[in-house]
């Protein structure tokens, strides 16, 4: 039988692997991974897989366990909304196509078990990929990409969508590299982490599941057998791609040396002017901060004890680093709103809307939080502005 077209074959020793290039909203790349391993029968099925991708793909509920407090707490409340949308974004499209999301790596592993052939989880942990990824963006590229998952998935679910004939020619060569090319350019952030990185992590793993073997099947997305491919006899450290770097220097520095000037400078204010102007002073910078981060939580859907959080933590927060507006009022929110076992269930179904995103306890908590942590900001930078024209 001839292989499908998205097959590229590859040889290192005495071993030959067979990549399947799919696309993970594909029906046809389901068919093409049965194909292949029936055809090959390899020794070894290796799958773009970790074991959370996996267990998200073939548990009933991968969210079950969710503790939205700890989320809040560790401050990872835009990370986790990132993850959420990112997911509910390619599941809009599965089910515009009638194709579960990685449908064709969930097939690969139970074909490849129904013939007692070995499955290898050969990606890297997602948890590690979007952190690093988070790494490599700003607050601001964060919310941007943020909402262009909401707004992207809601909009196509208005016009034409994603039809089959776009993904299966997504898959095609020149158009995989053309795409990789503009998202380099637009977001060169995302693409190190997400794809070049993934591509060597993949292709090292691959190998070490191959050794020994004659024939290895490896089933990943289309835009990584380019990078594969051209890496499939370099050194690769994987310890270092497994590492999550620290926050940079100069935001380590800056994270304290920021509200220490400020301080600073409110101590040189209250030297030089006499007791009512330097109230003046410090109500300039706090009735901005307090109302930018209280009138964001309000606006959010806070509860009036998030709210009031909002108002006294934000001004706290600008002077002492290890308070934080966004956690103290996740927590007041979490607190309320005590999401349940069902509505972490329910996550899935949920943000396949921006109305459901709005609807579901969880994510409404982290959507609050966020906002009260973005008002906070902005209304801090209007106070650090009024202070300006006093000096």
């Amino acid at each position: 039988m001839e292989l499908p077209a998205s097959v590229t074959t590859l040889t290192r020793g005495d071993t030959t692997f067979y990549v399947v290039g799919t696309a993970h909203v594909s029906q046809k790349s389901v068919d093409d991974v049965r194909a292949v391993i029936d055809t090959v029968h390899p020794d070894v099925v290796c799958v773009e897989l970790c074991k959370a991708r996996y267990d998200a793909l073939t548990k009933d509920s991968a969210f079950r366990d969710l503790d939205v407090f700890k989320v809040v707490r560790e401050g990872k409340t835009l990370y986790l909304l990132g993850h959420l949308a990112l997911a509910s974004y390619q599941r809009r499209i599965g089910a515009s196509l009638g194709v579960q999301p990685g449908a064709e790596l969930v097939t690969a592993t139970k074909t490849a078990e129904k013939r007692d052939i070995p499955v290898e989880l050969i990606d890297r942990d997602i948890n590690v990929t979007l952190r690093r990824t988070w790494r490599n963006l700003g607050i601001w590229r964060r919310l941007t990409l943020l909402w262009g998952l909401l707004a992207g998935g809601e909009e196509s679910d208005e016009g034409e969508g994603v039809t089959a004939e776009t993904v299966e020619n997504l898959k095609e060569p020149k158009a995989l590299s053309e795409m990789l090319t503009e998202l380099g350019k637009a977001v060169p952030e995302i693409k190190g982490p997400l794809v070049d990185e993934r591509d060597q992590y993949l292709v090292s793993k691959m190998r070490e599941a191959g050794e020994g073997k004659k024939v290895v099947v490896a089933v990943v997305g289309a835009a990584h057998v380019p990078g594969m491919t051209k890496q499939l006899d370099q050194p690769i450290d994987r310890t270092a791609l497994d590492k999550v770097p620290p926050p940079a220097l100069w935001w380590r520095i800056a994270k304290w040396a920021v509200p220490l000037l400020f301080l600073a400078i409110l101590l040189y204010l209250a030297k030089v002017n006499d007791a009512a102007s330097f109230a003046k002073t410090m109500l300039a910078w706090i009735i901005p901060t307090s109302i930018g981060a209280a009138l964001f939580t309000a606006l959010a859907g806070g509860s009036p004890f998030s709210v009031g959080s909002a108002l006294i933590a934000s001004p706290i927060a600008r002077v002492y680093p290890l308070v934080r507006t966004g956690i103290v009022v996740g927590i007041v929110e979490a607190w309320r709103r005590k999401p349940s076992v069902a509505d972490c269930e329910r996550l899935p179904e949920d943000t396949q809307s921006m109305k459901g995103f709005w609807k579901n306890p969880v994510t409404r908590i982290l959507i609050i939080a966020t906002a009260a942590g973005l008002g906070a900001l902005l209304g801090f930078a209007v106070g650090v502005g009024l202070i300006a024209t006093r000096l």
